[in-house]
């Protein structure tokens, strides 16, 4: 929790398989089936992945669930398939076939959806305000989040800002990357995924990048908008909480878990 009250902030990585952390992040000798287990002990939230490439089991969602602390949470990244198409607006079937997958056995710790699209993926108005039609604001009872993350520089335009803060739905905030930046807030949340982890940093960060990136979520969470990252849209005053979910991913992988658990420290201590 930042000083003086806001949002949650919540920090983790993409995945927790990753064959180079174990000595570096897992201990030696730890068993695989327990990489999730202490993966969870020390991050406050974790991206899985795997649900984008293909189904998962429910058995899955529910082994998941029961491995982490009751606080924990996971996002879910949609299926390729669901956002892969020519036809964003034809996506109803897949979308509805993602969420009967088991994926709303996470329960409580259930956070956002992310649905990512292909650098190749241009803006159409229409076609982009179609699928957010069709996503779900609750599912079984259950209140649903999702956030977009669109790699194309032709989505840096005011009407994608409006359109995505008319659904509710968060713009991923892509930090330290190739891809274009839109920080502007458009739902309850801020979703940001930053890839600038580099070898010669212990930590993956330098100080100061980790003070900085910690900075923006303190931020974010108490319904400003940092004013050293790129919008697309008017600026317009902002005062609401809002929680963040801030994963690090891509970069040097390596260092990905140390950067996070970094930045989970420094918000502890209401840096």
């Amino acid at each position: 929790m930042p000083p003086g009250g806001g949002g949650r902030i919540r920090i983790g990585v993409g995945g927790w398989t990753y064959e180079p952390w174990r000595g570096a992040f897992y201990p030696d000798g730890l068993a695989h089936r327990r990489e999730l287990e202490f993966a969870s002990r020390k991050l406050t939230a974790i991206e899985i992945n795997g649900t984008y490439y293909g189904s998962q089991k429910p058995a899955s969602f529910i082994k998941w669930h029961d491995e982490t602390p009751e606080d924990f949470v996971f996002s879910v990244k949609g299926s390729r398939f669901t956002t892969n198409r020519r036809e964003l607006a034809e996506a109803g079937e897949s979308i509805d076939r993602f969420f009967s997958s088991g994926v709303m056995h996470l329960g409580a710790k259930l956070g956002p959806i992310l649905w990512q699209f292909m650098a190749t993926k241009k803006f159409d108005l229409a076609d982009f305000e179609g699928f957010l039609q069709r996503l779900p604001r609750s599912v079984e009872g259950r209140a649903v989040r999702h956030a977009v993350e669109v790699r194309h520089d032709s989505f840096r335009t005011p009407e994608f800002v409006a359109l995505a803060r008319e659904h509710g739905v968060a713009i991923v905030v892509a930090g330290d990357s190739v891809f274009p930046q839109i920080a502007d807030p458009t739902a309850p949340f801020v979703y940001a995924r930053i890839m600038g982890t580099a070898e010669g940093e212990a930590l993956g960060y330098s100080a100061g990048a980790l003070d900085r990136w910690v900075d923006r979520a303190c931020q974010w969470s108490v319904g400003q908008v940092p004013d050293d990252l790129e919008t697309a849209g008017p600026a317009r005053p902002e005062s609401t909480p809002r929680d963040v979910f801030l994963f690090v991913i891509s970069g040097f992988k390596q260092r990905n878990p140390a950067a996070a658990m970094a930045m989970v420290g420094r918000v502890g201590r209401g840096a």
